[in-house]
């Protein structure tokens, strides 16, 4: 009877196991795209669906579809409706959340466009999208049912541009695929586009950790052409027609490049296979923008345009957090001193036992003195996200805290490997 009790049991787990991996299985490789709007002001955050459609390509590995990282403001949920089972989740930021901690969020109530995308699934689905509220706490802020077969999931194909690989790495399933969107480029400058884009893989593959992963990145290129050189600069009245509608003075500071236009990103983006969409700017400016998982922005032709463009790959791969605080930025008590940050590389020391504390050598003192004998070593420095006490950083200096630093220290690299190893699986 024991034996008979034992078989139906494996037997049971074994449907159980089969049923899941049934369930988990995209539909042709493809990516069911949300189309949302963010609104609100520094207190309250409402979602709107605005549309659905199907893109051509899903870049994430089949084997890490559920996020263990939890990384993000906000995380994406899907589950197979009749089962309940999840299949598939995700963390990722915006621009609105960023837009909340400004002064003007508290004078007025703004929209911003957000793309999610997730793998196509094959039966029905609920999807839950949460927040992580500034008390640590999580809210569910949009739910959805969705039928992958309705007929009101557009099939539209993207605007197509050309597009070049730069560097192949292999299947893009279990591969980083990182897609660069020509902004500010014209169309008889292409061939600046692929040689420039050609240069920031190159200095990519010096950087640690990515060194170790050469042989697991794509790198493609995407051709869409602007109508003149570089991004919208309000400082000095100059403006461009551009593909993703780029600007630098964001939230009123000079060097902060991004875009609110995100729909038009992900259009153009929607080329290529991309984990990771990075839009390259013509132009010899200082500036640059990072934003976890969902969109980075640096410029080609600055000095320090390779620096900057790691830094910002930092932020929108692997969630790391700026670790200065004697810059000038627009953000307002950007981290509650009370509650452990997400970021990897920042802590308050609520619960630093889940950060670095398992790669500080016994002999260093905790906080770290910033002198010189401990500015080789990891420990955990005062100042950082924006402020000089009250959040700690894991290095004197890092690539997350200035262009003098020779590279990631050893906490950022660990961050990004671990994110990289959940694309490469």
């Amino acid at each position: 009877m024991k034996y008979r009790a034992f078989t139906l049991l494996m037997l049971l787990a074994c449907l159980r196991l089969f049923a899941q991996s049934d369930i988990a299985k995209p539909a042709a490789q493809k990516a069911l795209r949300l189309d949302l709007a963010f609104a609100g002001d520094y207190k309250e955050t409402n979602v709107y669906l605005d549309n659905l459609s199907v893109e051509p390509y899903w870049s994430g590995s089949p084997n890490s579809n559920i996020d263990k990282l939890d990384f993000g403001v906000y995380r994406i949920s899907v589950a197979d409706k009749e089962s309940g089972v999840e299949i598939y989740s995700n963390g990722f930021c915006s621009l609105f959340q960023e837009w909340q901690t400004t002064a003007e969020a508290k004078q007025l109530k703004r929209y911003f466009e957000q793309v999610v995308r997730v793998p196509m699934p094959s039966k029905p689905v609920h999807l839950s999208l949460t927040q992580r509220m500034f008390d640590g706490s999580v809210v569910e802020i949009f739910s959805l049912d969705i039928d992958p077969a309705s007929m009101f999931i557009s099939k539209e194909k993207p605007t197509a541009f050309p597009v070049s690989q730069i560097v192949n790495g292999g299947d893009h399933r279990h591969c980083l695929d990182i897609a660069f969107i020509a902004e500010g480029y014209t169309a008889n400058q292409m061939d600046k586009f692929r040689a420039d884009v050609k240069s920031m893989a190159d200095y990519l593959f010096t950087q640690a950790p990515f060194n170790r992963y050469a042989s697991k990145i794509n790198v493609w290129a995407i051709e869409s052409p602007s109508e003149g050189e570089g991004a919208d600069n309000p400082g000095t009245g100059y403006w461009n027609r551009t593909p993703v509608g780029s600007s630098l003075y964001t939230f009123g500071i000079d060097r902060y490049l991004t875009t609110t236009r995100h729909k038009k990103v992900m259009d153009v983006a929607a080329n290529a296979p991309a984990d990771v969409v990075y839009v390259l700017v013509n132009t010899p400016v200082y500036g640059g923008g990072g934003i976890y998982n969902h969109y980075n922005v640096s410029t080609s032709d600055h000095p320090l345009s390779k620096l900057v463009f790691i830094h910002e790959l930092g932020h929108g791969l692997a969630g790391l957090g700026d670790e200065y605080f004697d810059s000038s930025v627009a953000y307002e008590g950007y981290y509650n001193l009370s509650v452990e940050p997400w970021e990897p590389n920042l802590t308050t020391m609520v619960n630093f036992a889940a950060k670095w504390k398992d790669m500080i050598p016994a002999n260093i003192p905790v906080p770290t003195p910033p002198s010189a004998e401990y500015q080789s070593v990891v420990g955990v420095f005062e100042g950082g996200g924006y402020v000089s006490k009250g959040v700690y950083r894991p290095a004197y200096d890092c690539r997350m805290r200035t262009n003098n630093a020779q590279g990631f220290c050893p906490v950022c690299q660990r961050a990004i490997e671990r994110v990289i190893e959940t694309y490469v699986k």
